[in-house]
């Protein structure tokens, strides 16, 4: 299988864009995801709860030092960075916030490319910032594939122009055909 992890990024809009993707994979998508949606340290905690209900994979929140497996959802904490570290396992930061985000999308983005290459797969999907752009771009720099939703089917098109602005994207797709993207690169129907 040529990807070995899928990073998401969203935003405004993002628990609709995460639901509508997460119920087109199946139960056997083999690769793990990580996802990055903005939320401080106020947000409520049942996000996790939410996207579980919408899929059969495990809906976990990344916990540091975890090791990243195969067929699983992990959600960055509220109020921290997730990043990639070099052993494949996730490392958890309160450092301060890029471009006004903590979690961002960014950090995870940019730790993703330089670890796994042109193995990982990055999904840019509704925001309205453009954290994001420069992990996009930081991914195509280390070979790795690009999928944009749309703008025109975004609840908030900044982050997705944003990333078409700062990087050439494999795929530019809608919304509810994200998915199905997602299964064609792990190659399962």
């Amino acid at each position: 299988m040529p990807f070995e992890l899928v990073v998401i990024g969203t935003s405004l809009g993002g628990l609709h864009a995460l639901i509508t993707v997460l119920d087109g994979l199946p139960t056997a998508f083999p690769l793990p995801l990580a996802i990055v949606q903005h939320r401080g340290a106020g947000m409520e905690s049942g996000f996790g709860e939410v996207l579980q209900r919408h899929t059969s994979l495990m809906v976990v929140e990344a916990e540091d030092k975890e090791t990243i497996a195969g067929g699983r959802v992990y959600l960055a904490p509220a109020d921290y960075h997730l990043l990639v570290e070099s052993d494949r396992t996730f490392a958890l930061s309160t450092e301060g916030p890029v471009r006004y985000a903590r979690p961002s999308i960014d950090v995870l983005f940019e730790s993703a490319a330089d670890v796994y290459g042109d193995k990982v797969a990055g999904v840019l999907l509704t925001g309205a910032s453009a954290d994001g752009a420069r992990g996009a771009q930081r991914i195509k720099q280390r070979g790795g594939w690009l999928i944009v939703q749309d703008p025109a089917t975004a609840e908030s098109g900044v982050l997705p122009n944003a990333g078409l602005a700062a990087a050439q994207a494999d795929e530019v797709v809608p919304l509810d055909r994200v998915a199905a993207s997602l299964r064609q690169l792990a190659m399962v129907v």
